[in-house]
């Protein structure tokens, strides 16, 4: 398989209209158009029956014609960016290469994947260069020919134009976009070919509005962390190094969890008990992967500008890259078993289901508040309570204590965000630079576990260990500096306005 970005917006043309994209100056200085070449595309995409894939904006499909044949998967990342994954044409439609599949195991869950829409394609394409010769985007004038199967309805036809950015800037796609809407094209409303096919037949988008009631603000926010969760899967499924995406699904999975047990008044607690037990299991599970993520970068960030004892010298970055290395695929056979598709699904069927007490009807305007401030409360208390021990262990474990209480309460005042406005996204950002602060200091203390370990192992350099102790210097250093920094974050995080405002 072969992955990239791509980047690239799409364009509504009437049919008979002419548009032409010659040479300009750019935002990457002088560009060229190439002469134009022509393509027939088929595209056969296939999803579930209930087309589970393109309610989530992922596409697969098989492509037979142009340079790029073979099978695509299309998976969304921020807007107007996509993940896409290639691999070889293979023998027809119904044999889907393993690794693809494995990719959306997740939306899918042993449901069968059949064809479901076939575009036809007549395509040309003209490569915009620099004066170097570098390709900056590729410009694609579509006349499209869609058919949805298994439905008796007339084929859809229309044009569009695809301009995909290459090694070029964003500031490109304005610049061309600017002379596509001269020439009388508009931007697409439609995500893809996919969905313009499909119309009706696509699944609505999850209700994203927060509701009246109280649980019904709960269920738009786990709704919401259960999407962060299922669009993050399969890029960690493809990452060999951090990319972030073992981060965000675990946050994901964090805040559903921190929810769950904020709005326990809510709940029947028989039911959660379990979800949150395996919620638990699973942020274990990536955050073995990000732990180690947050080391060694940390580290390598520590060795650069120190050239006699750096990475090239240095062995034992090596087994914390190997460490990763295992985890990794460790992560990768989790996320293929049958206990983490099981998880999905109890998730699923909680949000469709909640076990909601009576309370949990009541208005969102009274109850949320309530839950908000006895979050927050928990972490004035906590830190408190810390505050009052001495320099040491227990101290540092108290303090770590306070964090988790401060993540709890951000994440909480952040689904209640959409009914309380302004006086819970100030909590929540409190709460933030308070669980920043404290993080701070608890990567450090983490950092000196682990490179003490490294320097009592047996057969050390006499060279990795004078590094491991500047390495050791600095990180004490940086745990006493986020301490400093404690006092002043947690003076505005202590004032009793933050919860007076949720009240008002």
């Amino acid at each position: 398989m072969t992955t990239h970005v791509e980047i690239e917006r799409k364009y509504d043309v009437d049919g008979g209209a002419e548009i032409t994209i010659e040479g300009f100056t750019g935002p990457d200085g002088e560009v060229t158009a190439d002469e134009p070449e022509t393509w027939q595309l088929v595209a056969e995409y296939v999803d579930t029956a209930a087309l589970t894939l393109a309610a989530h904006g992922i596409t697969l499909r098989r492509r037979q014609g142009g340079a790029d044949a073979g099978w695509h998967l299309k998976l969304p990342m921020a807007k107007g960016a996509r993940r896409e994954v290639h691999a070889p044409l293979g023998a027809d439609v119904h044999h889907i290469p393993a690794q693809l599949a494995e990719l959306v195991a997740a939306h899918v869950r042993g449901h069968e994947l059949v064809p479901v829409v076939v575009l036809e394609t007549t395509r040309t394409v003209r490569r915009l260069h620099d004066h170097g010769g570098k390709v900056l985007a590729e410009v694609a004038d579509d006349q499209v020919v869609g058919r949805r199967l298994g439905r008796d309805r007339r084929p859809a036809s229309w044009r569009e134009i695809e301009v995909e950015l290459v090694d070029g800037s964003t500031g490109l796609l304005d610049a061309v976009e600017s002379r596509l809407r001269a020439a009388g094209a508009t931007p697409s409303p439609s995500v893809s070919k996919l969905a313009r096919v499909l119309g009706d037949d696509l699944p609505p988008a999850a209700d994203r509005g927060s509701g009246r009631s109280a649980g019904a603000a709960l269920v738009a926010y786990l709704r919401r962390q259960r999407e962060q969760l299922l669009g993050n899967d399969p890029l960690v499924r493809l990452a060999d190094h951090d990319d972030d995406t073992v981060h965000q699904m675990r946050v994901a999975v964090r805040r559903i969890r921190s929810v769950l047990r904020t709005h326990s008044r809510l709940l029947d607690g028989d039911r959660v008990a379990p979800l949150e037990a395996e919620l638990r299991w699973l942020a274990g599970e990536l955050g073995t992967v990000r732990d180690l993520e947050v080391l060694t970068a940390r580290f390598d960030q520590r060795l650069t500008g120190r050239p006699q004892d750096g990475p090239r010298n240095a062995r034992w970055p090596a087994l914390l890259a190997a460490r990763e290395r295992k985890a990794r695929q460790v992560l990768k056979r989790t996320l293929g078993a049958p206990r983490y598709l099981t998880l999905l699904a109890a998730v699923d069927d909680f949000i469709a289901d909640p076990p909601f007490q009576d309370r949990a009807g009541r208005k969102a305007s009274r109850q949320t508040p309530r839950l908000v401030a006895r979050s927050w409360r928990k972490v004035l208390t906590r830190y408190t309570e810390a505050q009052k021990l001495p320099e040491g262990a227990e101290r540092d474990r108290a303090l770590h204590s306070t964090r988790k209480a401060a993540k709890r309460a951000r994440y909480t005042a952040e689904a209640a965000a959409p009914v309380l406005g302004i006086p819970a996204k100030k909590l929540a950002k409190q709460a933030e630079r308070l669980q920043e602060t404290l993080g701070r200091r608890q990567d450090a203390l983490v950092a000196q576990q682990e490179l003490t370990q490294l320097a009592t192992r047996p057969g050390l350099r006499v060279a990795d260990a004078f590094t491991l102790g500047l390495l050791l210097a600095d990180e004490r250093h940086a745990a006493d500096a986020a301490l400093r920094d404690l006092a002043p974050v947690w003076k505005k995080a202590a004032k009793p306005g933050l919860l007076k405002a949720l009240n008002a």
